[in-house]
């Protein structure tokens, strides 16, 4: 049996060079950009963007390895601004040196601003790895001087392939008498995870001495042991934010706060929870209650700033705010009509009447002839054409049924009753 101090299987099958690496072809193929960066030496900054386990850490350290310039290892989640400053005071001396940070999402403003100018000035290269998409979570500055790498998840052959090389090329295991009689369950709880799938081989071999023949049955009864309630990285990230969302949409607050509790448990990203509630503020209550988008934005902006544990705390109150909030996709369900109408009809001309002219020629043109400012008129109102002629009296929105909207129904019925059918 392996011994507990030894190095994790996946750490001892991490590929030293490009040809080792599984997956990732489009990168470091060929004719991958990656490649083609290595072989030349002109390593650019760069972020690697994918899901856990599919070989950002690897990629950066075959890079090192290959171009031989030092390499400095950050983490977002321990390392602070004195830390990257550090790094940069000692790369100094040898410019171009490699500093890589795993899950650079989880860096502040303020952390990833250190960055910048010895990014910049080629003082670093820096490797960035995340899960999260970068145009929300890596600031602009920073994100426009590296370039982004989508990195994706191994599939079903490339697993297979992991599987072999564990069992053929690892010291501890190519001399034990495992075999594999069904694989499916390895597949399935890995997920495209190279590493979580060479953690369930450890854990199998690890459980049992003797010969061992890996099952179905055998994977499944050994993994529910180990696997955590909520993995932020994995299937259950989607189907709990999902049920969240389910069930502050279906106005339960017990419901929410409790798939709320599991994300919280699971340690989710507390900006991540936030950004969805932001959006199902306008997409699912809408001016049902126009402070809900409000109340949503504010916890975005507070629990960035406070962080875990008492970031709980605001996550809870905005859950519980926007499940008793009253509900109305109008607005959303607006903007989808007017897109597919316009797929359907392209590009239509402005009606002259509400066209800018800022020139003489455009006014001599009729550009903005005939428009009556609203102001001028009784009720601050006219009845003008906005639309374009070929889908003039189009109606878009239709008002939600709620208290708020009726109040919306009944303004617009008086103004625009025989166009729009209010």
């Amino acid at each position: 049996m392996l011994l507990n101090a030894q190095v994790p299987l996946a750490e001892r099958m991490r590929p030293k060079k490009l040809d080792d690496l599984v997956g990732q072809e489009h990168l470091t193929g060929p004719t991958g950009v990656i490649r083609k960066a290595i072989q030349t030496g002109n390593i650019p900054s760069m972020i690697l963007w994918g899901p856990p386990g599919v070989g950002k850490t690897t990629i950066a350290n075959i890079i090192a390895n290959e171009v031989r310039k030092p390499f400095y290892t950050l983490s977002a989640i321990s390392s602070g601004v004195k830390d990257i400053r550090d790094v940069i005071e000692r790369a100094k001396v040898s410019p171009r040196s490699i500093l890589f940070i795993d899950e650079i999402h989880r860096f502040n403003k303020g952390q990833q601003d250190a960055l910048l100018g010895a990014v910049e000035k080629g003082i670093i290269t820096l490797i960035g790895a995340t899960t999260e998409n970068p145009s929300f979570e890596v600031n602009s500055a920073l994100l426009s001087r590296c370039q982004v790498y989508i990195l994706k998840a191994l599939g079903e052959e490339q697993l297979m392939e992991l599987i072999q090389q564990a069992l053929t090329r690892d010291e501890d295991l190519k001399n034990r008498k495992i075999s594999i009689n069904e694989h499916q369950a390895l597949l399935n709880i890995s997920g495209g995870d190279g590493r979580k799938l060479l953690n369930l081989i450890e854990l199998v071999s690890d459980a049992l001495s003797g010969d061992i023949v890996i099952t179905d049955k055998l994977v499944m009864e050994l993994a529910q042991k180990h696997i955590a309630i909520y993995d932020k990285s994995g299937e259950q990230h989607y189907d709990i934010i999902s049920a969240f969302i389910k069930s502050v949409r279906g106005s339960d607050p017990n419901a929410a706060v409790y798939y709320l509790a599991r994300m919280v448990e699971g340690g989710e990203d507390v900006k991540f929870i936030a950004r969805r509630m932001v959006i199902l503020a306008s997409e699912d209550i809408g001016n049902a209650n126009p402070t809900a988008l409000v109340m949503a934005n504010n916890t975005f902006q507070a629990v960035d700033v406070i962080g875990y544990p008492e970031a709980r705390i605001i996550l809870a109150q905005c859950a519980v705010y926007l499940a008793t909030s009253p509900k109305s996709n109008a607005s959303y369900m607006a903007i989808e009509n007017a897109l597919g109408t316009i797929r359907e009809t392209g590009d239509l001309p402005v009606p002259l009447s509400i066209r800018n002219a800022p020139t003489k020629l455009m006014k001599r043109l009729d550009y903005g002839k005939g428009y009556q400012y609203a102001h001028s008129y009784e009720g601050n109102f006219v009845n003008m054409e906005f639309l374009p002629d070929k889908i003039k009296g189009t109606k878009f929105y239709e008002p939600g049924n709620n208290a708020r909207e009726d109040e919306f129904r009944k303004y617009l019925r008086s103004l625009w009753k025989e166009k729009y059918g209010y």
